[in-house]
């Protein structure tokens, strides 16, 4: 009687290792997958720190890379769409369902599929920071506080994947979730990743600096040394770093147990 008990217990973390693995070995076997996934953080380098580079001032002194690099570490700490795209295309194939059959905690797969996600995550920052300091980006403050900008994103895109998650197994089709990805773009737009804020209507500058990606570009900026945007009395861009951590953790408190409850409900 004892073996089955001992059988049935649940194993969040064994089981969550185990989904993580599954998700890495996975994409070994996709060298197509990971092409694409290494080559959008170079593309995205390249081309706004050439095409934009030269052409954009800002208001303060400071050269333009080395603000943009940091928003573009940003925005792919928020990247939502692949986890949500795999999320859909593993409920519309069934997938999940079998998951579902088996006897492993709820949240071990979601889990994994997030674990999975921050760890090749931090392959493409640090090949986008090696872009970065091609382009003319530079780290001023020393390895400490750069390590910790690399902490926090990974944090904060291991918090963005279960939005993604959810969002997937909402939408169930990965065709669907690969049409609606394109409204996920207006987010970065709606922030001080890309230019400051301080031009923007106020109705409008009032959104884009409580925007969880702007506390993050501003705290990743302020952790490198990099030049800062105004923060127009705002405070998560006065205080980024704890915003971050703060926007970070309401993320995770409310989009873990809601993607847990919905991978567990039969469609």
């Amino acid at each position: 009687m004892s073996a089955p008990t001992l059988a049935a217990r649940p194993r969040p973390w064994a089981d969550g290792s185990a989904a993580a693995t599954r998700v890495l070995l996975k994409l070994r076997h996709d060298p197509a997958g990971i092409a694409l996934t290494l080559a959008a953080p170079v593309v995205l380098v390249l081309a706004f720190g050439y095409v934009f580079g030269s052409a954009i001032a800002l208001p303060a002194a400071g050269d333009y890379r080395e603000f943009l690099v940091p928003g573009l570490f940003a925005t792919i700490a928020f990247n939502v769409v692949p986890p949500m795209i795999t999320m859909a295309r593993d409920s519309g194939r069934g997938v999940v369902d079998r998951f579902r059959s088996m006897p492993i905690t709820r949240v071990a797969v979601p889990f994994g599929q997030a674990a999975a996600t921050a760890v090749y995550g931090v392959v493409c920052l640090l090949l986008m920071a090696v872009c970065g300091l091609v382009v003319g980006w530079r780290i001023r403050t020393g390895l400490g506080p750069a390590l910790g900008a690399l902490g926090l994103l990974v944090a904060f895109q291991f918090a963005a994947t279960w939005i993604g998650m959810h969002l997937g197994l909402l939408i169930g089709k990965e065709e669907t979730a690969a049409q609606l990805s394109v409204l996920v773009f207006p987010v970065g737009m709606l922030s001080n990743v890309f230019v400051p804020t301080t031009g923007m209507p106020a109705w409008l500058r009032t959104i884009a600096d409580w925007n969880p990606l702007s506390a993050l570009t501003a705290a990743v900026r302020e952790l490198c040394g990099n030049p800062v945007a105004p923060t127009n009395g705002a405070w998560p861009l006065e205080h980024p770093v704890l915003a971050s951590l703060l926007w970070t953790a309401l993320l995770l408190a409310v989009f873990v147990p809601l993607t847990t409850i919905r991978y567990a409900r039969p469609r």
